[in-house]
């Protein structure tokens, strides 16, 4: 990673074209190309990174407006496909496909978009299939690392868990696997942890899902047998609607990726998993191992998280959204208040040379727990830290999301395009703003 800045600004760079005249709630970038979706209204426009204008746009899908969407991981580099997520309780799958474009990462830096930022090309979207069942707004699809399943999450309290059962990469077929409905309240979020840092972690399946809801609490899922998933924790301290959820992107130590969550409680909290010892597993006849054990005779699955974080208070309103980069560490959250915030996590290094955190500190015992199951208030992270503010941000609207995303635009030296790092954020005026990045 990156050093850790003392302090940094926020610079505004061109909004991306065209406006969109009405809210948009979401902007998500693609996993490698230098495209960004972004919701609103009943559509999704996608816009180039390198000329900040409009690649294509998924259109006459949905009823209702589209709440979120969602990249399908690991395509080949001239296919695209997104899952829309929309209030009118459905989510669609969308592929958008050119056999001659070999590499799409040439065309999209080579845009030809018209001055007024409308689309160039003759390409279009289109809508393969409709994933229907549950029965109020959906608010939030998530792809896993491997794009295997899907997660959807609904005002009905639920969250359902879709698997790709297709024969291959262009078969769509996808069936329900799971209907976790535990939540008691609006789920806002759903989030598959990363990849990274999981292999071989014993009793921890390859596929873990958080959820975020309106019930302040933030649950755990994990498939425990071959499509039986449960719920292996519930995280509670928040005191007001989690509105997201994130995965920690890339962890600093060897420990499982960390949990971020948001809320109308005006706090972002950092939630660390205390990790059990390996154990030999007895082997069987009946099947050998966990997986062949009755159920009576398994380890509980129950999983033990604690709040080890609570972010500087920064915003006086909602929390709406908040992003945590992978190359820096950064965190950034914006909400009803109209401010981003910036913060950085400070390390140190231990006697043996390896980084010491104050989730590790206090999950060892050697700090005062600050357990987010009770009802003291937990006291803000001395090691995280807010390294820069910016009101306004969308003039006197509300910023629904925020993300990190790499810079491809013709502003940024050749020699760091897709490396550098800005913040995108989204907001009822119906504008997209980046904001460069420039360390102090």
């Amino acid at each position: 990673m990156s050093p850790t800045p003392e302090s940094i600004k926020l610079a505004p760079l061109p909004p991306f074209k065209p406006d969109l005249y009405q809210r948009a709630w979401q902007s998500i970038p693609h996993p490698t190309l230098p495209l960004l979706a972004t919701a609103h209204q009943k559509s999704v426009t996608v816009f180039s990174l390198s000329t900040l204008t409009a690649h294509s746009a998924l259109t006459n899908g949905h009823e209702r407006s589209v709440r979120s969407t969602t990249w399908k991981p690991n395509l080949p580099p001239h296919k695209l496909c997104l899952v829309t997520g929309s209030f009118d309780s459905t989510a669609g799958l969308w592929r958008w496909t050119d056999e001659g474009a070999g590499d799409l990462e040439v065309e999209v830096t080579n845009n030809t978009s018209d001055s007024d930022g409308e689309k160039g090309g003759d390409k279009d979207w289109e809508l393969i299939i409709i994933l229907d069942g549950q029965d109020s707004e959906i608010k939030s699809v998530s792809f896993s690392p491997t794009g295997q399943f899907l997660a959807t999450c609904s005002r009905d309290k639920s969250v359902w868990v879709w698997e790709d059962v297709g024969a291959s990469e262009d078969d769509d077929e996808w069936e329900t696997v799971a209907v976790l409905s535990e939540h008691e309240g609006d789920v806002k979020a759903v989030a598959w942890c990363p990849e990274t840092n999981r292999a071989g972690r014993g009793r921890y399946s390859s596929d873990v899902l958080a959820s975020a809801s309106y019930d302040n609490t933030v649950r755990v899922w994990r498939e425990e047998g071959e499509q039986e998933w449960v719920c292996v924790a519930v995280l509670e301290g928040h005191t007001g609607t989690v509105w997201g959820v994130q995965w920690e992107p890339k962890p600093r130590g060897t420990g499982f990726p960390r949990i971020m969550s948001w809320s109308a409680d005006k706090t972002v909290r950092i939630w660390s998993l205390k990790e059990e010892e390996e154990e030999e597993q007895p082997q069987h006849a009946w099947g050998g191992g966990l997986g062949g054990i009755p159920n009576t005779m398994r380890r509980s699955l129950k999983e033990e998280w604690t709040c080890t974080a609570v972010l500087p208070q920064a915003h006086t309103r909602d929390i709406y959204s908040a992003t945590w980069s992978s190359e820096t560490g950064m965190v950034a959250s914006t909400g009803s208040d109209g401010v981003i915030a910036v913060y950085t996590e400070s390390e140190e290094t231990g006697p043996n040379g390896t980084v010491e955190d104050e989730a590790a500190a206090e999950l060892d015992g050697d700090v005062p727990m600050t357990n987010g199951h009770t009802e003291e208030k937990p006291e803000q992270s001395k090691r995280w830290k807010v390294v820069s503010t910016i009101s306004a941000v969308h003039g006197p609207y509300e910023v629904n999301h925020i993300t990190w995303c790499k810079r491809y635009d013709q502003g940024c030296p050749p020699e760091r395009r897709g490396i550098e790092e800005m913040l995108v954020s989204t907001g009822d005026d119906g504008i997209v703003r980046p904001w460069q990045i420039i360390q102090s």
